[in-house]
């Protein structure tokens, strides 16, 4: 007799930290910036996320977008971990919900720069190229919640994004 075992949370895990990455991709390309960049910090990018996801000490995914020379906030866009676990085993990721919310956001300024940033718990693992970061202010902005982006059997995101009012 052969036995299978599953390790679902290893599957949400990729699941999730994938869609994490897809959707941050489709924000910049959609909203006219060159995702080159991006992709070549896929890797790295990819293997925190697995990691703090792995460890359930990743809170928020968050992409700056800001003026190049300035450095000042253009508008910013969170997408916030859930470690529910009630879900059925389903896995989804509302790529509509996004791409209408990008084009409600607007294209970036040609001069607009972007950062990931990652916001852990105090006490997680240490990944490689990864340390501590500051975010820009907000002050002056409003958040836009979208709701749940992305799920796997409890394990999801819910995106959001900043913009002045």
């Amino acid at each position: 007799m052969t036995t299978v075992a599953v390790n679902t949370y290893t599957h949400s895990v990729t699941y999730v930290a994938d869609n994490i990455l897809k959707s941050i991709k489709d924000i910049i390309r959609m909203s006219g910036m060159d995702p080159s960049k991006f992709a070549g910090e896929w890797n790295s990018n990819l293997l925190a996320i697995k990691t703090w996801l792995g460890s359930q000490d990743l809170e928020r995914a968050i992409l700056e977008v800001f003026n190049s020379k300035t450095g000042g906030l253009i508008v910013r866009w969170d997408i916030d971990i859930v470690y529910s676990w009630a879900g059925g085993g389903g896995f989804w990721t509302d790529t509509e919900a996004l791409r209408y919310h990008i084009k409600k956001s607007g294209v970036a300024p040609g001069d607009a720069s972007y950062e990931l940033l990652l916001k852990t718990k105090p006490g997680r693992p240490d990944v490689a190229g990864w340390g501590s970061a500051s975010y820009r202010s907000i002050d002056g902005f409003v958040r836009h919640s979208i709701g749940s982006t992305i799920d796997h059997s409890g394990l999801g995101g819910s995106a959001a994004y900043w913009r002045r009012t």
